[in-house]
């Protein structure tokens, strides 16, 4: 299996490794930077990567209003009107913060 620098095989064999979080327009206003990565013991579900993203970024104000409202993307599928309780982030994964764009 191949591992990406520093990760050693065994820890993506036992679930353990990372997510990726991507802010959009908007929301990388509001938290600041691009993107998080964040170490996670197995997968998770989208809420739970939202409160990662808010937790990293405690002294935004506007974060948490914009990724109330954002759509959101787990490796390039729309979560759409899904239960984000119920959606799982396997690890490895990208999870994209997209805001409502003017004009569609």
């Amino acid at each position: 299996m191949e591992t990406s620098r520093g990760q050693s095989s065994t820890s993506w064999d036992a679930g353990v490794g990372e997510i990726t979080l991507r802010y959009w327009a908007g929301a990388r206003a509001a938290a600041g930077v691009e993107r998080d990565v964040v170490a996670v013991q197995g997968p998770v579900t989208v809420a739970r990567a939202r409160e990662h993203a808010l937790a990293l970024h405690p002294d935004s104000e506007q974060l948490a209003r914009v990724l109330a409202v954002c759509s959101v993307l787990v490796d390039d599928q729309p979560v759409g009107r899904r239960d984000p309780g119920s959606v799982m982030v396997p690890v490895g994964a990208h999870v994209e913060f997209l805001p409502p764009f003017a004009g569609g």
